[in-house]
Formats: structure tokens, C-alpha cells, sequence
């Protein structure tokens, strides 16, 4: 293969962690065989790729990323753990990610630093904080299949990508829960926001606009294609105007459950609606082992009483059936719970995921990620950023 060639790729990394099976996908638009770095041995089956093939190598934990390292796990004062930042005060909670420049002095690090540490103890003013890479610990497989072929350019030098830290870095990892550690994520619980007037105010009117971009619906609407099955009954909770289930399943079942009647009754896919506020009362007005599945999609983060509604979902849900929640990077900002946007995207994953394992009934847990992928060029939002909306997912199957 010319090594002067460019060519798009997607990297998928599978690991399992004690809580779940993860899978994180990146979508690299431009990858150069002549200057990027491949990861050992992958390379030699990498070049050997034509579009649409794809190879898969499994590393051993360590290997992809540094492994982990006990001498780097570091015990301080509180005191040392910079929680003014700007205009918030963080206190430090066990379980959590913050950024290692926030105990750059503790850490032996720069001030700067925004690579993620875990805070896995705390105690008698003093914490104990774990730097080493989230996926230090996991063994790892890394799949790469070959998208397209894009024009080759002449390579005079420039920055190399090293596609080991590209898939890795940023989040991967932030989602598992911590060994032995309990997060605390529920410090404030029922969830507190920033506008607590009854939600019903709120949506009065109808808001009949996508939350998520075309590329990201495609990749929602993919990961139940690959749940649900044809003729299932499903609920589609906190529902809108539209249902983003996939066009491929059209005899499905469909009630949804959402806040606003003039937006449920404008969605083609509802065989039923019910308008209710969960985060004022909870309980679902469904019979037991009602439906097949619950899908839910990009509203998880307004929940006040998460834990609350999940009971509910494992009792309307059959057994064996599949409780999704997907979700993205937007927002209404008055309504989303306050430690939603405190968070790292891959950690409110680990939120979300910690959701499932709360709840009893509840196996064989999941997440996915989807990131790096191009938006449309007729986005509105194609010139603040030309990335997609990321897509993160969580799923359980309910074992009665």
C-alpha cells in the first residue's frame, strides 16, 4: 500500500470492566499512512486493509495505554485539592474524576494539567487520589476497519497522530466504577437544578426541534436497530416529536410517555401517549412486564429521581426484555440536573451506567460511545464545530 495514502478509519475499543461490557467507537476522517502512528504489530495488518476490511488485536492491560503503577496513587491534605475554580466551588467526592491540575502539588504535576485523576478515598482531611490512565487496568482490543480512501497528498513532515492515544485518550475508561470504591454521585439527591418550578410550566409549549444532528440520529436509531426486535412493545419514555427509532422496524408498538401532548400527538411512530412529569411523580401508570423495551433518548439527564424511575422501568419491562438510554452533549441548561454539566462526558456515562447497577432486575449491562464522526455540512451548527454530536449509550436487560 503507498504509505503516502489517506484514508478514513473506525477504531473500536472493547474491554470489560467488574460493572459492564464497554465499547468505545472513534471515527478518524484522516489518518496517513506515511506519518501517523499505528500500535505495534497492527500496523503491518492495518496496511494490508482494503475499504471495508477490518482487523482486530487484542493487548493485554498495560499495552495500549501505560499501565497502571501503585507508587503513582498519591494521599494529601484536602487542603491541596484547588476546588475554587472561576466562579464554582467543587468539593471533592470519592469515585469522581477531576483534573490532576487541580492537585497539581500533590500530583507532581503542572497546574494545568487536565488529564483526569480519581479521587478513591477520603478521610480525616486527607485524600487519596489515583492519576494513572482510567483503562490502565483492562485488557484491551482494538478493532480498525477501513472506511474509504481519501486523495493522497504529498507529506513533507507536520504532527503525527499516535491512533493508540487518539482512541484512548479523553474519556475512554471515566465510565467503569472504580474497584472496590462506591461513587459518590448522589451527594444531592433528589437531583437539584437550576430552575425547580414544576416542569409542566416549562414545556407548555411545544418545542419541535432536534436535539441531535442527522449523523448523530443515524447512530442513535443504529443502536436500537441492533436492540429491539420486530414486533416488540415498546415505551418511549420522556418521548418528543419524534422517536428516532430505526425506519426498518415499522411494526412496532410504540406508547410514549412525555410532558408536552401537541409534541406526542406531531410523532408518527406512537400507537399511545401519556402525558406525566417523572420527576413529580415517579411511578409509571403501566401494568407489570407491560413492554419489551424502554428507550430513552437524550432526556436521562433531566431526571431528579433517577433511581426512582429505574425501579419502575425494571417492572414495566418483560423479562428479558431491554432498558436503553442514550444521550449527546446538548442541553436545556435551566432543566438538566446541576451535576450533569459538572461532569466529563464519559463520567456522566459512569452516572448513567451507575443508574443500572442501583437497580435490581437489571444484567448484563452495556455502554457504547460514537465520537469523531463529521457533521453535515448543512448543520446549523456546522461552524462552531465540524464534529458530530457524540453519541453515548447505556443498556441492561431485565431479568425479573
Amino acid at each position: 500500500m503507498d504509505r503516502a495514502k489517506r484514508a478514513a478509519f473506525e477504531f473500536t475499543l472493547t474491554w470489560q470492566s467488574e460493572a459492564a461490557s464497554h465499547c468505545d467507537r472513534y471515527y478518524a476522517g484522516k489518518v496517513s499512512f506515511w506519518r501517523d502512528i499505528f500500535p505495534f504489530s497492527m500496523e503491518a495488518h492495518i496496511n494490508q486493509l482494503e475499504p471495508g476490511q477490518s482487523c482486530t488485536q487484542a493487548f493485554p492491560a498495560g499495552e495500549l495505554v501505560p499501565a497502571h503503577e501503585a507508587r503513582r496513587v498519591a494521599t494529601f491534605a484536602t487542603s491541596q485539592f484547588e476546588g475554587k475554580q472561576r466562579f464554582m466551588l467543587i468539593e471533592p467526592r470519592v469515585g469522581r474524576f477531576y483534573p490532576q491540575g487541580f492537585a497539581w502539588q500533590a500530583l507532581n504535576c503542572y497546574k494545568g494539567n487536565f488529564q483526569p485523576f480519581r479521587v478513591i478515598d477520603k478521610a480525616e482531611g486527607k485524600l487519596t487520589g489515583d492519576p494513572n490512565h482510567p483503562l490502565a487496568r483492562y485488557p484491551l482490543t482494538l478493532q480498525a476497519r477501513y472506511v474509504e480512501t481519501l486523495p493522497p497528498i504529498e507529506e513533507h513532515g507536520g504532527a503525527c497522530n499516535d491512533i493508540a492515544e487518539m482512541v484512548t485518550e479523553k474519556g475512554p475508561g471515566l465510565q467503569a466504577p472504580y474497584p472496590g470504591v462506591a461513587t459518590d454521585f448522589y451527594a444531592t439527591y433528589p437531583f437539584t437544578r437550576m430552575d425547580e418550578r414544576e416542569d409542566a410550566l416549562f414545556y407548555t409549549n411545544e418545542r419541535l426541534v432536534n436535539h441531535l444532528d442527522k449523523i448523530a440520529i443515524a447512530e442513535v436509531s443504529a443502536i436500537y436497530a441492533k436492540l429491539l426486535k420486530p414486533g416488540m412493545k415498546v415505551l418511549d419514555l420522556m418521548s418528543s416529536w419524534v422517536s428516532h427509532l430505526p425506519d426498518s422496524l415499522t411494526d412496532l408498538h410504540v406508547t410514549g410517555l412525555g410532558m408536552n401532548q401537541a409534541e406526542l400527538d406531531a410523532n408518527p411512530r406512537l400507537n399511545a401517549s401519556v402525558v406525566q412529569d417523572l420527576n413529580q411523580n415517579p411511578q409509571l401508570p403501566f401494568a407489570d412486564n407491560n413492554f419489551d423495551a424502554v428507550i430513552c433518548t437524550v432526556s436521562v439527564e433531566y431526571l431528579t429521581q433517577p433511581l426512582a424511575v429505574m425501579r419502575e422501568l425494571a417492572r414495566v419491562t418483560s423479562t428479558g426484555g431491554v432498558v436503553v438510554m442514550t444521550f449527546s452533549e446538548r442541553w436545556f441548561p435551566p432543566k438538566v440536573i446541576d451535576i450533569w454539566p459538572e461532569m466529563h462526558p464519559f463520567e456522566r456515562q459512569g452516572l448513567v451506567l451507575d443508574y443500572f447497577l442501583k437497580t435490581d432486575g437489571l444484567t448484563d449491562l452495556h455502554t457504547e460511545s460514537i465520537r469523531g464522526l463529521p457533521r453535515p455540512e448543512d448543520d446549523k451548527h456546522s461552524r462552531e464545530t465540524h464534529l458530530s454530536d457524540p453519541v453515548y449509550a447505556v443498556w441492561g436487560v431485565v431479568t425479573g
